[in-house]
């Protein structure tokens, strides 16, 4: 096992796919695609929500911040 586990077993990891809104086992899909890896397929699933929720968030404290 290296300094990157998902670079040593990329097939064993869930990816989702940004064009397609599909979760995905392995590297199937371009990179350009593909959002993970992660360690599950409903992480995966949930992968697009969560960064939506981060980025709103952001820019809350952005605001914040800013004024």
């Amino acid at each position: 096992m290296g300094l990157y586990e998902d670079i040593d077993d990329p097939d064993s990891k869930y990816y989702f796919n940004l064009e397609t809104n599909t979760v995905e086992k392995g590297l199937v899909s371009d990179w350009t695609h593909r959002m993970g890896p992660y360690e599950t397929e409903e992480v995966a699933r949930a992968a697009l929500e969560k960064a939506r929720e981060r980025n709103q968030k952001w820019d809350e404290d952005d605001e914040k911040w800013n004024g």
